[in-house]
């Protein structure tokens, strides 16, 4: 089987789908942007891969046509498609690669919508939804990592849509021993470092946390870098909180696992309507870590509220502190969650299972 990929070869997305289809023997051929060259796909004699040297945007912002003149590398992807001779073109991305996908004509065509894609590119102007829609309507098969995705996107396309959760490792992502050291309470995040992600509503409830557990050892640990890093550094100093929240940068993702095993609840509040799959909560979930997060789409659909962590309202510093605190007054509560959250990791999110579900899908569409 041979698939020809239209998708972001940095993005963490791309690189797990790419390296998960080569280890089952599928030829890949990889289009995307960027400037630089990527060597995450060196080791599969299976994957080729074509980086056009020019950044593209996701979104034509304000409206404006500037971003048109990327659609100058049809011809491009046309001929790599000639050379190629794959099955099924595959386009990562309904707003921009999936426009590039549906004009070069090729069939059969698929789309994987992610998120900001659907949520927020058609609301831009008339122009977006008519661009989105378009798209849409030249796939032969759309895809979504999400129930909730899905039906955002039944706004733009009558397509019937198939689940493609963006799951994890349970090999890797599992519980640990003797991690974490039970006389401390860590509250953890691992996130992007930016305002929509509602890291700051977690700096406040910690704030809160804190000051009334002031008899216990309580840290804030987040994992991720971002354009807020220094505003969020400003705010920790603002609560006199510096001693007791750390920002430990960005961290690969094979050793994130060691990370929420040293979390006791890991919190993600974000402040987005556009949380297209809370992959962070499952993540934590498979370790065996409660979870806290915001009613955003993705994250309902994930966390089974009460059972597996506590979903609180989006925005919410005092519902999103009350929720940690749980945790602190119960700790049998956090062993009972992260049981029944590992559970229902294995039963929907076991990223195995996905891959193999994009390949059934791939195999019934070639029929």
């Amino acid at each position: 089987m041979k698939i020809f990929t239209l998708s972001d070869p940095f993005s963490i997305h791309t690189k797990r789908w790419v390296s998960a289809l080569a280890e089952r023997g599928i030829q890949i051929y990889l289009f995307g942007f960027g400037e630089e060259k990527s060597n995450s796909f060196d080791k599969y004699s299976n994957v080729q891969v074509y980086i056009h040297h020019v950044r593209i945007k996701s979104q034509l912002k304000n409206g404006s046509f500037e971003k048109l003149k990327y659609l100058t590398v049809i011809q491009s992807i046309k001929k790599c498609i000639k050379d190629f001779q794959p099955d099924i073109l595959h386009a990562h991305y309904a707003s921009s690669y999936g426009l590039l996908g549906a004009l070069t004509g090729f069939h059969p065509f698929i789309i994987s919508i992610w998120g900001s894609d659907i949520y927020d590119f058609p609301n831009i102007s008339f122009f977006h939804k008519k661009i989105i829609k378009y798209n849409l309507s030249k796939a032969d098969q759309v895809l979504s990592t999400s129930h909730i995705m899905a039906k955002e996107a039944s706004k733009y396309t009558n397509h019937k849509m198939k689940i493609t959760p963006f799951g994890v490792d349970i090999d890797l992502f599992k519980k640990e021993d003797c991690i974490n050291n039970n006389d401390t309470f860590v509250v953890g995040n691992v996130k992007t470092l930016s305002s929509k992600y509602g890291i700051d509503v977690l700096i406040k409830a910690f704030k809160i946390v804190k000051d009334s557990n002031s008899d216990k050892d309580i840290r804030l640990e987040i994992i991720g870098d971002g354009p807020d890093r220094d505003k969020l550094k400003k705010l920790v100093d603002h609560l006199v909180l510096a001693d007791c929240v750390y920002f430990r940068g960005k961290i690969e993702n094979s050793l994130l696992p060691k990370w929420y095993n040293s979390f006791s609840v890991s919190v993600s509040v974000s402040v987005s309507d556009s949380e297209s799959f809370g992959v962070v909560a499952v993540e934590a979930m498979a370790c065996e870590c409660p979870v806290v997060v915001s009613d955003a789409d993705g994250f309902t659909e994930v966390v089974v509220d009460g059972e597996t962590g506590f979903i609180v309202p989006k925005r919410d510093v005092q519902a999103t502190a009350n929720a940690i605190q749980q945790f602190i007054n119960n700790p049998l509560l956090r062993n009972d969650f992260g049981a029944k959250g590992r559970e229902r990791v294995i039963e929907l999110y076991d990223w195995n299972k996905n891959v193999e579900t994009m390949i059934g899908i791939y195999s019934k569409i070639l029929q």
